[in-house]
């Protein structure tokens, strides 16, 4: 079975992300804010070591419910740096707490994450590589979008992290045209 990368048995939960995730639409705002925090915490690193620390990250950031990591304390934050289950930067963290308070102020106001993301992309952007390595890590849709995230206070979102953001939640899917999971919806 060819897959966008080869099947790594050391590597199971990249195995299962590729498999079920990555490229499948989900705009859940608890999901939006959770493939944001993970994608911002990658940021110059490997998915794999922040996927083999998402249950960590899970348990940190309180299931990654948007409200309740905006109430996060300093003593939380604190608790945060000192978690060695994550990664502990501190523009990371400070980040990850800002943009769920964004989104709460989204949603106190009467908006959605969602309705920005498919106001800009109405349907998911299916694109046809034919390798991994000609899938592009930015585009002008996603500075586009960066800029738009940092008019709205997200931080951390630069156009790569943007770019990577929109495949993790399904709204581009650049699964190599080969792949067997390019066109399943879970």
């Amino acid at each position: 079975m060819k897959r966008c990368f080869p099947k790594n048995d050391d590597a199971p939960f990249l195995t299962k992300y590729h498999d079920h995730e990555w490229g499948k639409l989900n705009l859940n705002e608890n999901y939006l804010y959770e493939m944001m925090v993970l994608e911002s915490f990658q940021s110059g690193l490997s998915w794999q070591l922040v996927l083999d620390k998402r249950e960590n990250f899970r348990q940190a950031f309180a299931g990654f419910n948007v409200e309740r990591v905006a109430k996060f304390t300093s003593n939380q934050r604190k608790q945060l740096l000192k978690n060695r289950g994550i990664i502990r930067n501190q523009r990371k963290i400070d980040a990850a707490i800002n943009n769920a308070r964004v989104m709460t102020k989204m949603h106190r106001e009467g908006h959605q994450l969602c309705t920005v993301l498919t106001t800009l992309i109405p349907q998911p952007i299916v694109n046809h590589p034919q390798q991994f390595t000609d899938i592009p890590t930015q585009n002008r849709l996603s500075r586009n979008l960066a800029k738009e995230f940092k008019e709205i206070g997200f931080q951390f979102m630069g156009p790569v992290t943007t770019y990577s953001f929109l495949e993790a939640v399904g709204l581009i899917n650049d699964h190599i045209e080969d792949c067997p999971f390019k066109y399943t919806t879970t």
